[in-house]
């Protein structure tokens, strides 16, 4: 029997465990480690910048006016999460080690995707303009309140690089400056970037790797493998199902709640049950201090390819029951 689409992991997501694998039988050490290192930061630093240029200001904007959805999308993702995550503890403790305990935490603190979100919402024909405003506002805040959030839910405070208002400062210096300095620059590089997006795809998901390589081979060297049981890793697994389950339960029970119609629930549960890789590794990499991004961002690769194919088979399940409610609704109207 041929497995549906959407189980079927993506390239990135299997370049991602080839970049494990890598890193647990080569890390990189020494001088090595170091030039990567600074490669790394390069990468992320142009990652945002051609971020900051594909962002047009008008989508920016876009919809800013559904102060109630973005409302509703930024509490869950930067409330209801972090609380989630605090309240598992007597469930998860017994089951995952400290450092992934500590990964779940900053999981939970992240910004929501904008690019996954986007698409999910326009394939189950939700309310795509609200969807790019609300992932783009996750997203910019994301650059502050996760910082804040991490000094304040994660009690391991030996595993962070300095306070949090440190922290706050370095994600500026690394990330917001160059966004800023990609959206000024819009204007005279937009066009291109618009008709190159294969380039801002490349620097995505290098820069992603290069992370995720430089983390592991530091967490290898520390002996990340020896002190990961088996049992642990089944337990996060189970761990992040839990916490996606209920992300998009919860969402989908307030959103009707609420009195949203269809489109904007569906905008709500895509955009606030989600947490973005593309932002979480980079910040990991600032926040943490370099021995324990490994074990830290362990829990946001699974849970990233755990929430695409779930809302990948969401969005195709709402997309043919509404193309089926158009299609009952042409033949009624036909009949009479």
């Amino acid at each position: 029997m041929r497995r549906p689409p959407f189980l079927v992991p993506d390239n990135f997501t299997l370049a991602l465990v080839g970049t494990v694998v890598l890193a647990s039988l080569l890390p990189c050490k020494g001088e090595t480690a170091v030039a990567v290192d600074w490669v790394t930061n390069i990468a992320i630093g142009l990652l945002f910048f051609l971020h900051g240029a594909k962002l047009s200001r008008e989508a920016v904007v876009a919809g800013a006016t559904h102060w109630r959805l973005h409302g509703v999308v930024l509490i869950s993702t930067f409330v209801m999460f972090p609380l989630l995550g605090l309240a598992m503890k007597p469930l998860v403790a017994p089951i995952v080690t400290p450092a992934l305990y500590t990964g779940i935490l900053f999981l939970c603190t992240l910004p929501s995707t904008v690019q996954s979100s986007i698409a999910f919402t326009s394939i189950a024909r939700g309310n795509v303009p609200a969807a790019v405003c609300s992932a783009s506002a996750s997203s910019l805040l994301g650059i502050f309140l996760t910082p804040a959030l991490v000094s304040v839910v994660v009690t391991n405070h030996a595993a962070t690089t300095g306070s949090g208002w440190h922290t706050v400062g370095a994600i500026v210096m690394q990330l917001l400056v160059p966004f800023v300095a990609g959206q000024l620059l819009r204007p005279v590089i937009g066009p291109w970037i618009d008709r190159n997006r294969a380039v801002l795809r490349f620097v995505d998901q290098g820069s992603i790797l290069l992370v995720v390589y430089t983390a592991f081979s530091e967490a290898v060297n520390e002996g990340l493998w020896r002190h990961l049981p088996p049992a642990a890793l089944a337990g996060l697994v189970f761990v992040n199902a839990l916490l996606l389950a209920l992300a998009l339960g919860i969402t989908a029970f307030a959103s009707k709640r609420l009195g949203f119609n269809r489109e904007d629930q569906i905008t709500i549960i895509f955009c606030g049950s989600k947490k973005s890789l593309a932002s979480g590794i980079p910040m990991a990499k600032v926040i943490f201090a370099s021995h324990a991004v490994g074990a830290v961002v362990l829990p946001l690769m699974l849970f990233h390819q755990m929430q695409l194919m779930v809302c990948a088979a969401l969005a195709q399940r709402w997309a043919t029951r509404e193309t089926h409610a158009e299609r009952s609704q042409t033949a009624a109207a036909q009949r009479h």
